[in-house]
């Protein structure tokens, strides 16, 4: 709420699915207006919109008083780029915040919509998020350079008021998704929710017919079960029974969903190998692994965690490149995993730490960067 511009007249909201971007959308309208008619909430989902265009209901809507258009599921909308442009340029006492999935900007970076819109990325759950509201606290979060240089401290601070390692294990399980708030079975409810993104975000968004959504969803297990893993692209297409070129779309697809982390050795290209791939969070690992061990659940927080504004890489020596800058191994210090690392600005992201001291830094603090 506090990191968007709201005085923007075409606000993008995007986020993958269950990360509650109609429940943020709601609550910015009850917030800022209350019961006011001049802000309309409208989901793009409602059949009154398969007979009434989009740019037409917002110019009435304009000229009946409506200063505020709050439109969520915009996609689902045939044209709604095109439309969204026009009232832009046509309506200038109108605001326009809508929502979506990531992959529907797929293609569009400079386009003509996001050269007028200002789009903002909804994430999950960051831990420090999590640790807020299950402990009641509102800790702030710092910068990754912030970090760097005073992190016991920081973590000092944090640790006189609550135990973060009391709620790590749970984060990791069933933290990142909000609607773990939900009296349901979390596990179930994201497996409905990756299915609603193979079946429908994916399939529909990248035009992939339904009849090869099957090795879409094989290819998210091969690497669900695997992960992290460099990936054989030949060994994957052979087990798909697909293209090397159409695996590398594929994983192009479930990364602009949310469901994995591609890390490469320098900047990706079109077509390219990644180097590795993660899931894209701890939780999304339990939900086909079950009993996971320690260590891929931590290498998968803190890729996660500090990809969200910061760029992960994969390192030939340790076990990941933060900013082409920072090496950084995830577990105790130990000399032997540490080969061929000096002269680098080497860190340690230690479980199992309250506080840390010199280049060993608590793991769990690195969810405190988002």
């Amino acid at each position: 709420m506090d990191i968007v511009n709201w005085d923007d007249r075409l606000i993008g909201i995007v986020g993958t699915r269950g990360v509650g971007k109609t429940m943020f959308l709601l609550d910015y309208i009850s917030t800022n207006f209350g019961t006011e008619k001049t802000c309309l909430y409208v989901n793009l989902n409602n059949l009154y919109f398969s007979v009434r265009t989009l740019s037409s209901f917002a110019d009435e809507f304009q000229k009946t008083g409506g200063t505020t258009l709050v439109l969520d599921q915009i996609f689902k909308y045939p044209g709604w780029e095109e439309e969204l442009v026009w009232c832009y340029d046509n309506l200038p006492s109108l605001k326009i915040i809508f929502s979506g999935s990531p992959l529907m900007l797929a293609g569009r970076e400079s386009g003509e919509l996001t050269s007028r819109a200002r789009i903002y990325t909804l994430e999950g759950f960051s831990f420090r998020e999590y640790l807020n509201f299950k402990s009641g606290n509102s800790f702030e979060r710092v910068t990754l350079e912030e970090l760097l240089s005073d992190h016991v401290a920081i973590a000092g601070r944090i640790v006189d008021k609550v135990k973060p390692l009391a709620y790590f294990t749970d984060y990791l399980h069933h933290g990142y998704y909000p609607f773990f708030q939900e009296q349901s079975n979390y596990l179930e409810n994201l497996l409905r929710n990756i299915n609603l993104m193979l079946e429908i975000d994916i399939s529909f968004l990248q035009q992939i017919e339904h009849k090869y959504l099957p090795k879409l969803r094989k290819l998210l297990y091969l690497i669900a079960s695997s992960a992290p893993f460099q990936p054989n692209i030949s060994k994957l297409s052979s087990e798909v029974e697909t293209s090397r070129a159409t695996i590398i779309n594929y994983l192009k697809y479930l990364q602009q969903a949310c469901l994995i982390n591609q890390l490469f050795d320098c900047e990706p290209a079109p077509l390219k190998k990644p180097a590795e791939i993660y899931m894209q969070n701890p939780n999304l690992v339990y939900l086909v692994a079950g009993d996971v061990h320690n260590d891929i659940l931590n290498r998968t927080f803190f890729c996660n965690q500090v990809s969200q504004h910061h760029s992960v890489g994969y390192s030939r020596r340790n076990d990941f490149v933060v900013d082409e800058k920072y090496q950084f191994n995830i577990g105790r210090r130990d000399s032997s995993r540490a080969k061929g690392a000096r002269n680098q600005d080497l860190w340690w992201a230690c479980e199992m730490e309250e506080i840390g001291s010199d280049r060993e830094i608590p793991l769990w603090l690195f969810g405190f960067l988002d």
